[in-house]
């Protein structure tokens, strides 16, 4: 049946009556010309007349022979995405699929928009096959194929393919960034780098500078993904690397050393502290900046995933009057927001608390901090060693990372302080070891140490994706899963979904291995035992090893068998699993 106008087929279409079709069509115009939100004509009239768009694009395939798509099955390539410009497919909020002998498939959701499918025939510069599809899969397929601030890239592209070294002088003076439109589109560019992290949730960027691209990463619950770009980035590397020295406070002249800066920024209403740092590489500066939000470091104890047993016994210890608390684990591990939590836990009036970081990565209200400063000489230990000329009751210390340092933090536990600290080792038996190694003496280890804490962080299912999965006996065997649990064992998995960006994981939590010092652990300790004997009587003791810890976090449906085994390594003791988890 031949209609003559999209008012005819939305009668016969039974999306309206003839004088609801006038109402309605005023409306939108009256809401599109007040507001600008209006939406399409189409999605306006599905919303009033209670059709959902699937329905409506279901009648305008029928009545038109157009075929309809799904667009989370498909990945548009390249080849289409060069025939129509970025600009293009941001206003029009369309995407170009695929290129079949000559003719350009692209996937629309208002096939009556006479002034969208003729700027699309004009932009492709030949034969077009329009498609259908909801507006919604629209959005998420350009969001996800069609590179992130492609707009803005294109517009700079266009205008700077040829001068892009003159770019980058334009950006000596801050204040001319905001004065032209070039600046400003890279500006924007940077922001929405940084916007795209925070949507998800990543907590460093990388811009990685190579031969013929420049590559962008975002860490994600801490396993890096890279983001879609149109390749003429590299085209504007420099002058994104210079806006964002500009940023933090750097020499943008200075591109033969590495540097460090900050930037803070506040996103809807949450303060970001940025941390960036670049390194000279031999396709130009690389640039990694570490996001770090105060909810997601100052946190209380009750929201770092830890069972009601564990808070209990580390409450004992960090409301001790004196001794050392280590909080071990590899870089990215969770130990800086676990040493906040305990801080925060026991912060009063009463006590006097005093910090030496490298950074300060948050100012906690009641404490003293102090940033160390290794070209002037205020080094851990030259600040740790002022601090007992104090009167503290509380000292943090960042890390431990010579012998000076663990030996002036042994010092202040066995004169009457609380002693809160982090080293890089595997699990906390090493942490003896390490200390001894550092050229402590054992029977100071051994008397000021009170508890060590290993952690990990373990990513945690989408609960939107997660579904049950089936695990042969054999395979639970030989990845050393407690086998008088297996019967009773169930376990889950992501399946990935747009929720968690098809990734099957939403979020990380905390796995932890806390080791008390007793009289045992000590007499091997002074007897400079190996690691795994420590930890073989620390296990006898009751120690739970952080593979155990996991395993209860799998059975518990958090997180799934995969990730437990990528995180930790199975005891080193040759004793068979523990069933207290």
């Amino acid at each position: 049946m031949a209609y003559t106008s999209f008012r005819d087929f939305c009668v016969a279409a039974q999306l309206a009556e003839p004088d609801q079709f006038d109402q309605w069509q005023s409306d939108w115009r009256a809401e599109r010309d007040g507001d600008g939100e209006a939406g399409t004509l189409p999605g306006f009239l599905c919303q009033r007349s209670g059709k959902t768009e699937a329905d409506f694009l279901a009648r305008v395939a029928e009545a038109f022979d157009w075929q309809r798509i799904d667009l989370g099955d498909v990945k548009p390539t390249a080849e289409a995405r060069r025939r129509i410009s970025s600009k293009i497919a941001s206003q029009h909020r369309i995407v170009p699929i695929s290129v079949e002998e000559g003719v350009l498939m692209v996937a629309v959701s208002d096939p009556f928009n006479t002034e969208l499918l003729n700027a699309v025939r004009f932009a492709a510069k030949g034969p077009v096959r329009f498609v259908l599809s909801t507006s919604e899969g629209i959005e998420k397929c350009y969001e996800k194929y069609y590179d992130v601030g492609a707009e803005t890239i294109d517009e700079l592209a266009q205008d700077e393919a040829e001068d892009a070294d003159d770019l980058e002088l334009m950006f000596g003076d801050e204040k001319e960034i905001a004065e032209g439109d070039q600046e400003a589109s890279i500006i924007k560019f940077v922001n929405q780098v940084i916007w795209q992290a925070y949507k998800s949730r990543a907590t460093d960027i990388h811009f990685e500078p190579h031969e013929d691209e420049l590559q962008i990463r975002h860490r994600i619950d801490g396993i890096l993904h890279q983001m879609p770009l149109p390749p003429q980035l590299k085209l504007l590397q420099a002058a994104l690397i210079s806006r964002i020295k500009v940023m933090s406070g750097m020499n943008i002249a200075e591109k033969r050393m590495p540097q460090d800066g900050r930037i803070n920024v506040r996103v809807k209403g949450e303060e970001i502290d940025i941390r960036v740092s670049t390194v000279p590489t031999v396709y130009g500066e690389s640039v990694s900046l570490r996001l770090l939000t105060r909810g997601s470091v100052l946190k209380g104890m009750d929201s770092l995933g830890m069972t009601a047993g564990l808070e209990k016994d580390i409450r004992k210890v960090i409301t001790k009057p004196h001794g050392i608390m280590l909080v071990t684990g590899p870089t990215g591990s969770g130990k800086s927001t676990s040493l906040y939590s305990f801080l925060n836990t026991i912060n009063s009036i009463d006590k006097r608390i005093m910090t030496v970081e490298d950074p300060v990565e948050y100012e906690m209200k009641g404490i003293n901090q102090v940033s160390v400063k290794n070209d002037i000489g205020r080094t851990f230990a030259h600040v740790l060693r002022h601090f007992l000329r104090q009167d503290p009751d509380v000292i943090m210390v960042g890390e431990i990372r010579d012998g000076e340092t663990a030996e002036i933090a042994i010092q202040a536990a066995n004169t009457g302080h609380l002693v809160f600290s982090t080293l890089h080792t595997n699990d906390a038996p090493s942490a003896f070891t390490r200390l001894i190694d550092m050229g402590t003496e054992p029977f100071l280890v051994a008397d000021a140490i009170e508890a060590i804490m290993a952690q990990r962080l373990l990513r945690t299912l989408c609960p939107e994706c997660r579904v049950e999965q089936q695990v042969s006996k054999d395979y639970l065997l030989k990845v050393e899963f407690p086998p008088t649990k297996i019967s009773e064992a169930k376990f889950w998995h992501g399946t990935g979904c747009d929720a968690c960006g098809e990734r099957g994981y939403q979020g990380r939590t905390g796995i932890y291995e806390l080791l008390s010092n007793t009289e045992a652990l000590q007499e091997l300790v002074i007897d400079r035992a190996a690691a795994s004997v420590i930890g073989a009587q620390a296990r006898a003791e009751g120690m739970v090893s952080l593979r155990e810890y996991g395993w209860g976090q799998a059975l518990a449906g958090k997180t799934s068998i995969e990730e437990v085994l990528r995180v930790t390594q199975a005891p080193d003791s040759g004793d068979e699993p523990k069933e207290n988890f």
